[in-house]
C-alpha cells in the first residue's frame, strides 16, 4: 500500500472514529440511561420522542454511530474480516430497526399520544 493511501486510510479510520462516538454520546445524552436501555420496551416512555441532535440528523444514531466505530477500527487495523464484520452488523441493525424497532417505537408513541389526547377530554 503506498505510504498516501495508508495515510488517507488512516486519517478516514479516526474520522469514523470520532463521528461515530460522537453521535452515540450525543444520543446516549438525549435519551438518558432509560431511554437507551429500552426503558420504552418496558412501559417507561419518555414524555415525548426524542427529535433533537443527533435525532435530527438520523434516524438511528447510536446504532449507526457504533457502526462507524466498528468500521474505523477494522480500516485502522486493516483487517478485511473486519470491514465484512461491520458490513454484517450494518445489515443485522438496519433489518432490526427498519422492520421491528422502529414500527414499534412509532407504536408506542402513537399510543401513548392517543391516551394523553383521551385524558384531556
Amino acid at each position: 500500500m503506498s505510504p498516501l493511501l495508508e495515510l488517507v486510510l488512516q486519517y478516514s479510520a479516526y474520522a469514523l472514529i470520532a463521528l461515530g462516538a460522537v453521535l452515540v454520546a450525543a444520543a446516549y445524552y438525549r435519551l438518558g440511561i432509560v431511554g437507551t436501555y429500552l426503558g420504552d420496551y418496558f412501559g417507561i416512555l419518555m414524555s415525548e420522542r426524542v427529535t433533537g441532535f443527533p435525532f435530527n440528523v438520523m434516524e438511528d444514531p447510536m446504532y449507526n454511530g457504533s457502526t462507524m466505530i466498528y468500521l474505523g477500527d477494522a480500516l485502522l487495523a486493516k483487517s478485511v474480516a473486519g470491514v465484512l464484520l461491520s458490513l454484517v452488523v450494518y445489515i443485522t441493525y438496519e433489518v432490526a430497526t427498519r422492520y421491528f424497532e422502529g414500527p414499534f417505537t412509532a407504536h408506542i408513541y402513537e399510543e401513548a399520544a392517543k391516551a394523553k389526547a383521551k385524558k384531556g377530554k
